[in-house]
């Protein structure tokens, strides 16, 4: 094993590079990334870096001089335009060839835009994924009056808390019945939806958007309902989608994302795919995690598999979102029939946690970090206070945990 190409230059593939380096090897590092920038982290985009707090420089997932002290040959603005699997090779956008003895995927996902029906080549509609996205949309925004957002799932609350904090008059539409419905229980959902609504943003639940008004530039929407919403800007934020197109034209399996084994091998025992892009088949399923976290972790894994040095994927997932002064932190996987219970102690705001079948399986900590630091140590450790002792307000978080630890059968 001599030569690692990494196609995508964004947190999965920076790990995966970091962790070969790690890990003892000293081949050739490759990191292809199409934008042209060097890895930086995303989730500020849409809360510090639109608001102008966060310098671009301060983005940077590593200072610049970190790639030639480790040997990663980093490309950046570069696309690879074909694979060669039978040759093992790479070509890219400017020409040139690469060859490989391992290639890893970390191509990421793409924000999927609205339709063509709604675009009709009006202007002022944005969809958020990359620095460049902001750098469209921030100046815009301070010209703006009223902006639509449409979608209420992380991305586009976040950006309805930022663009209201600016100062603007901001409508939200979702189409489904609640806010945040795939990735949070109603409870949760209501929390944010209500504090959203004390801040002046106008949600519209249950609503979709009809058509978009204005010749040239969007001026304003209509609504399923026959509402009527002015909008200088429009902000699309209704999910995303991996990018698999190359994978997919070199005869790769594809569901879902890239599909991969537990050691993130694609169906070509030399490819691999790590991050927003692969689908793991694991035993209960297949999972495809679109996080920082789950990016890391399926990096290294890679790394260790392309070593043949360590154990297949075990998903622990953990998200954060900031909304307005709320920080909203989950660990863990839930299911829409998961029992919810409610923990609201004194010093510890408010916590919403899972349990299927008694056992705990998620939480949703609502500025209760030290809910969401036991509750995440607990399912991580497969630990399961009782839903009771769990809802006991007066019994301190670090005591249940202390406590349900201590309840562990000796070895």
């Amino acid at each position: 094993m001599n030569r690692v190409v990494i196609v995508g230059a964004g947190q999965a593939g920076l790990s995966c590079a970091a962790k070969l380096r790690t890990e003892g090897f000293e081949g050739e590092i490759s990191l292809i990334g199409n934008e042209a920038d060097a890895p930086y982290q995303r989730p500020p985009l849409s809360k510090a870096y639109l608001l102008g707090n966060l310098a671009a420089d301060r983005l940077l997932l590593r200072p610049l001089g970190w790639y030639e002290e480790q040997r990663v040959t980093l490309r950046t603005g570069v696309e690879v335009a074909s694979l060669d699997r039978a040759g093992k090779r790479v070509t890219l956008s400017t020409g040139d060839t690469l060859a490989y003895d391992a290639l890893v995927f970390a191509t990421g996902a793409e924000a999927r835009p609205l339709p063509d029906t709604l675009l009709r080549g009006r202007r002022g509609v944005h969809t958020i994924r990359d620095r460049a996205d902001i750098e469209a949309l921030r100046p815009e925004l301070d010209a703006a009056s009223n902006v639509l957002v449409i979608g209420g799932g992380y991305i586009g609350l976040e950006i309805a808390a930022v663009t209201r904090g600016l100062g603007n008059e901001v409508d939200l539409v979702e189409a489904a019945p609640v806010i945040l419905g795939r990735v949070a229980c109603r409870e949760t959902a209501l929390s944010i939806a209500a504090l959203h609504e004390a801040r002046g943003v106008r949600l519209h639940i249950g609503q979709g958007v009809a058509s978009l008004s204005g010749q040239g530039r969007v001026t304003g929407a209509h609504l399923t309902d026959g509402t009527e919403i002015a909008a200088d800007v429009v902000i699309a934020g209704i999910g995303a989608a991996p990018r698999t197109a190359l994978a997919d034209a070199a005869g790769l399996d594809i569901s879902n994302g890239i599909l991969v084994d537990a050691c993130g091998r694609t169906s070509d025992p030399s490819i691999f795919a790590a991050g927003d892009c692969a689908c793991y088949r694991l035993p209960d399923g297949d999972l495809r995690l679109e996080s920082v976290g789950n990016a890391i972790d399926t990096g290294e894994v890679v790394a260790r598999s392309i070593l043949e040095n360590g154990a297949g994927y075990t998903p622990k997932p953990w998200f954060w979102s900031d909304q307005f002064d709320l920080k909203l932190q989950i660990a863990g996987r839930a299911q829409p029939d998961d029992q919810v219970v409610v923990r609201e102690a004194p010093g510890e705001a408010k916590s919403h946690w899972y349990y299927r079948e008694g056992a705990l399986v998620a939480i949703d900590a609502l500025n209760a970090p030290r809910a969401y630091q036991v509750g995440r140590k607990l399912i991580l450790e497969g630990l399961s206070p009782s839903p009771e002792v769990i809802a006991d307000a007066s019994r301190p978080i670090k005591d249940i945990f202390n406590a349900t630890r201590a309840a562990l059968p000796a070895i």
